[in-house]
């Protein structure tokens, strides 16, 4: 399977047609027709369903669009790390997190290195744990922030000095909006948004004192903006992490704690034996450097 024809087959699933693909790609129709033919073949799947006015993929060909978009991208980040020039430091930094305020204190280094080197460049990655779990293992990312309970066994990590907070993010007008803090007996008949990693034995599941479904989970989410537009349109009440979403000002949301306090431990990881480019290792050195003086 060449990467060349990866590239052709992303085209024809982007463009959803042959002759679309083939224009873009500067290539005749019938040379694209064979060279997809011919992939088929050696992968011995239908990639494709070839209607009358477009083409669309398959379970297979779903499955693949997913492999060679990451297949390329790692080439692409191989190919940026090996030209870098030996004198100067340069390149790209990928960063899995998730939604925590304590991004600050990657932003923070984040700029010390660009102040350094100002052809470094950084780019991250929001999703939930299990998202940036996924994309450390793959090699898609150099760095990860994980939540307690992730599994760090594959990984290096540091353990960043501070804690988020759990609360409720909820109308102002809400029932429970009075409170200055919100118990697991206040949540028991309301219904709930939750993070959709929160399961049976993790840390909000045990404040709870309830299974996941005995709970009334009206809606799960990744992304807490999501979350806090559902909540805007009473969908209920989002257990989520303080300082996430602005309630202050003319905002229709409030954010209460959990009482019981609850905090959220945070790993900075990377996959072990990894090796960075030489701004990933810059990088990496100032962080450790920062947190060691934040914990002061």
């Amino acid at each position: 399977m060449e990467l060349r024809v990866l590239k052709y087959f992303l085209a024809v699933a982007r463009e959803q047609s042959i002759s679309g693909a083939a224009e873009y790609l500067y290539l005749s129709q019938p040379t694209l027709s064979r060279q997809l033919k011919e992939l088929e073949d050696e992968l011995g799947k239908q990639l494709f369903i070839r209607g009358n006015r477009k083409i669309t993929l398959t379970e297979e060909g779903m499955l693949l669009r997913k492999r060679a978009e990451e297949i390329l991208e790692l080439v692409k980040k191989a190919e940026n790390e090996i030209s870098l020039s030996d004198e100067i430091i340069s390149g790209d930094i990928y960063i899995g997190a998730g939604e925590t305020d304590a991004i600050r204190l990657i932003a923070r280094t984040a700029k010390k290195i660009q102040d350094k080197y100002p052809l470094v460049r950084f780019h991250i990655f929001s999703g939930d744990s299990r998202d940036v779990s996924e994309s450390l293992n793959k090699g898609l990312i150099d760095f990860g922030i994980l939540f307690e309970p992730a599994n760090l066994s594959k990984y290096d990590y540091l353990s960043i000095p501070v804690c988020d907070t759990w609360g409720v993010l909820m109308k102002k007008d809400a029932p429970l909006s009075e409170k200055k803090g919100i118990t697991p007996e206040d949540l028991w008949d309301k219904p709930l948004l939750i993070s959709r990693q929160q399961r049976d034995g993790s840390s909000l599941m045990n404040w709870f004192g309830k299974k996941y479904d005995e709970l009334n989970v009206s809606a799960s989410y990744n992304l807490v903006y999501n979350a806090s537009l559902m909540v805007d349109e009473d969908m209920g009440y989002a257990l989520t992490l303080a300082k996430l979403i602005n309630t202050t000002g003319d905002s229709d949301l409030c954010f209460i704690p959990l009482e019981p306090k609850l905090k959220a431990k945070i790993s900075f990881a990377w996959k072990k034996y990894q090796i960075f480019t030489k701004a990933g290792e810059k990088f990496l050195e100032q962080f450790k450097e920062d947190i060691a003086q934040y914990s002061k």
